[in-house]
């Protein structure tokens, strides 16, 4: 604050106030002390004071923390609080506003039973990490054991229909607390296994010591270890710690924790199948692209390298070189007129000759290609055969009966597989 500014009563009072709303120790205390003072006010809120040797702290109770209350505060009755300090900036003076207020010693009786049993459970391996079942990431069915009214189950539906409408939810509705409580709860965990759910919730709303001590008792800790069911704790307020907590598989601060723990988020898992799909097809896609161009290079390769392309390409080469020789002709009779006219009988005869005996060259090799043209030799009948893959076919030694080969024929193929190799014999070869 500044030291030459003049506040205000009530900025004094608020700058407190944020001081104290700053502490972390101030915001959450428990605090052990004689009740005094006591006045149930006609607003339903409680006013008292609690001391010691030490000192007197003002206190209240506003009428909605006094759901977990359990009896009537008197004079003289030494009492815990838990609570925050706060401050009244209306009249700048403190107290500890409380929500919840046990008996200090009920409050110690039932803390060392409680220390015990954790003592016994975890002696027996009942909270090793080893028993722990993993909790499904995806599943269909809820089963939730708690009382069929009040927030927590309120809380868990609404939080799974949030995260994922389609959760079928099977509600145990148990005793939570006082007479029969234990039972009800042990009923419900072994009925949810009966039925098969995929995880269940155990647990209930805040409040105090007793009213969570069903959750401390030795048979429920029993049915939650032997459920083959993965079970999530949820009781009371994150503060909170029962013996169900240590022994179930996963422990939750709240029942909506527990919620959110158990049910995944519909919205994220469709988006996620949707970009494992569109990864596949991209995938898909790629691959079948790649197979193409390799099909159309390997279809172009074996055309290059067919003997009709390679038939056509002798043919063209010669045309080529008559046409080059014709050129050649034409320029030399225009260089060559004049002589052409003095020796026109004898170069028409010398000509002549030429032609003749190229035209017959040609001819011949015209005929000498047609004779070794593979695809004469099939259309007389002749077949090319091929193994499985392409591999040319040149004596019976290549194959072995039930061998599958393909006999390629002027017009077509002809698939089939060998039934009997039957050697030629031939005198003098090897």
């Amino acid at each position: 604050m500044d030291k030459e500014k003049v506040y205000s009563v009530g900025d004094v009072n608020n700058h407190i106030a944020r001081l104290i709303g700053s502490d972390q120790v101030l915001n959450y205390i428990k605090v052990k002390g004689e009740v005094s003072n006591v006045t149930y006010h006609a607003s339903r809120h409680i006013y008292f004071t609690i001391k010691d040797s030490s000192g007197k702290l003002s206190c209240v109770m506003f009428a909605q923390d006094r759901a977990g209350l359990t009896f009537k505060m008197e004079e003289g009755q030494q009492i815990i609080i838990t609570g925050k300090v706060d401050v009244f900036t209306k009249n700048g003076a403190y107290q500890l506003y409380a929500y919840r207020i046990e008996l200090a010693d009920e409050r110690g009786a039932l803390y060392e039973r409680f220390e015990q049993l954790k003592r016994d459970l975890a002696d027996s391996g009942m909270f090793d990490d080893q028993y722990k079942k993993p909790i499904p990431k995806y599943i269909s069915t809820l089963g939730v054991v708690t009382a069929p009214t009040g927030a927590a189950i309120r809380d868990i539906i609404n939080i799974t229909k949030r995260r994922n409408p389609h959760i079928r939810i099977i509600l145990y509705p148990a005793l939570v607390q006082g007479d029969g409580a234990v039972q009800s709860i042990v009923n419900g965990i072994n009925a949810l296994n009966h039925i098969g759910v995929d995880v269940m919730i155990v647990g209930r709303g805040g409040g105090s010591i007793e009213d969570l001590w069903a959750f401390n008792e030795e048979p429920v800790a029993r049915a939650i270890f032997d459920s083959a069911v993965p079970v999530i704790s949820a009781v009371g307020h994150e503060i909170d710690f029962t013996i169900a907590d240590f022994v179930a598989d996963l422990r939750a601060p709240t029942p909506s924790a527990g919620a959110e723990l158990a049910v995944f988020k519909y919205d994220d898992f469709t988006a996620s199948l949707t970009g494992l799909k569109r990864s596949l097809e991209d995938a898909l896609t790629n691959s079948i692209n790649r197979k193409k161009d390799r099909y159309e290079k390997l279809l172009l390769r074996m055309t290059n390298q067919s003997p009709e392309h390679r038939l056509r390409e002798q043919r063209m080469r010669v045309l080529g070189a008559t046409d080059k020789m014709n050129e050649l002709m034409k320029a030399a009779l225009l260089n060559s007129t004049d002589r052409l006219e003095k020796k026109r009988d004898t170069l028409n005869e010398k000509m002549k000759m030429c032609i003749v005996n190229e035209r017959h060259l040609f001819d011949l090799r015209i005929e000498r290609m047609e004779a070794v043209s593979p695809l004469k030799r099939l259309s007389s009948g002749y077949a090319f055969v091929e193994k499985e893959g392409g591999a040319p076919v040149r004596s019976i030694s290549e194959v072995e009966t039930g061998d599958e080969v393909i006999l390629n024929l002027k017009d077509g193929k002809i698939v089939g597989e060998v039934k009997e190799k039957i050697a030629l014999a031939m005198e003098g070869v090897k």
